[in-house]
């Protein structure tokens, strides 16, 4: 849950990080991360680096990652992580609508509760698909709209609120649809709800290919 924009205010950028450090470091999201990074390889972005605790589960066939994240705790979280890890970590700017990399550069993507936080999450996303080389795959796992209309209907109540108290987090976005539109072609979806209120945990788990 990282927030993307041009300035941040301190909560954002000092609290919002820890908090999320926390909430996202639980067993069961570890899973989900062992899953989600399974099968990268070579040059990686990740966007919404955070505090870095995708790092331990990047496998060794990566060559180096590329981290766009705007909070400064969250890369002073992550420093130990990014210390203890094979795999070389460099940032690449702040803001995931603008990612600093070459257009095709890049063999994968990876993005983890992220895209409910930013702002412009479709230029985003065109933005992932511009960095990857043709037949490059972005990897995600976000939380976001249920299928259940009575569990859509309070995400729809409850995000305003969500969006103030978290940074900008969406708990209505509909991951599969944003990430096709971006003109990915999704080769694998798993949706599933994590254990707690329904509201806040339908799962978008999955990988797609630049057409």
């Amino acid at each position: 849950m990282k927030r993307f924009t041009g300035a941040m205010g301190f909560y954002q950028d000092q609290v919002v990080p820890r908090i999320t450090n926390v909430a996202l470091g639980g067993r069961e999201i570890a899973r989900i991360r062992r899953r989600v990074t399974a099968g990268l390889a070579g040059e990686v972005v990740k966007v919404g680096f955070g505090s870095g605790l995708n790092v331990p589960h990047y496998p060794r066939e990566v060559k180096g990652v590329r981290a766009v994240d705007p909070a400064t705790a969250g890369r002073k979280l992550a420093a130990r992580r990014v210390a203890a890890s094979p795999v070389p970590v460099e940032y690449a700017g702040l803001d995931g609508q603008v990612v600093a990399v070459e257009s095709g550069r890049v063999d994968h993507v990876l993005i983890t509760w992220t895209m409910c936080t930013i702002p412009d999450v479709e230029a985003a996303l065109r933005e992932m698909h511009r960095v990857l080389r043709p037949g490059g795959q972005l990897h995600f796992a976000e939380h976001g709209r249920s299928p259940d209309p009575r569990v859509a209907r309070w995400q729809d109540r409850l995000t305003p609120l969500q969006r103030r108290i978290y940074a900008g987090c969406h708990l209505n976005r509909p991951i599969d649809r944003l990430v096709r539109q971006a003109g990915f072609r999704i080769t694998r979806l798993d949706n599933f709800y994590l254990p707690g209120p329904r509201t806040f945990g339908y799962t978008f788990e999955g990988v797609a290919s630049k057409a």
